[in-house]
């Protein structure tokens, strides 16, 4: 898969996930963490190749803040979207060389819409662009659900 111009993955390609893990890392830019300087993006691939990208935003008051990746999906989800592949994230301090691991609300929500073997890939900046991937089974083995 590849990145398109229109935001979309064509998924007849390869090196899908670095251009998803690049996309996270740009969403990462326009993070809103004055507070912690722990800025996250997100970019989360849908079954149409669509990709929604979310970041950080916190408040004062801590309650209120949002992840990137909850960003992410409540944007597709709006837009009546609910076939999600994959999600990637990049997160931490800046020029952190660290996985940021989604939290457990974050872990929680893809649950929701996702499947156990939905992919979830970890990036981190350095001399080159570099990630891991998980399931959404091996971040969140014992899940709730009703």
């Amino acid at each position: 898969m590849s990145v398109q111009k229109d935001n979309q993955i064509d998924s007849g390609k390869t090196g899908w996930e670095k251009a998803l893990v690049q996309q996270a890392l740009d969403a990462r830019e326009k993070a809103y963490a004055p507070y912690s300087g722990f800025k996250v993006g997100a970019a989360l691939l849908c079954g149409e190749g669509r990709v929604y990208t979310g970041c950080n935003i916190e408040n004062s008051a801590y309650t209120p803040s949002n992840c990137a990746e909850r960003t992410a999906f409540f944007k597709a989800v709006s837009e009546g979207v609910r076939d999600f592949q994959a999600i990637a994230v990049v997160g931490g301090r800046e020029k952190a060389e660290e996985e940021c691991p989604p939290c457990g609300v974050c872990r929680q929500v893809m649950a929701e819409f996702c499947s156990g073997d939905f992919m979830i890939l970890l990036g981190r900046e350095g001399k080159d662009l570099q990630w891991r991937a998980f399931t959404l089974d091996q971040l969140l083995p014992l899940s709730f659900s009703l």
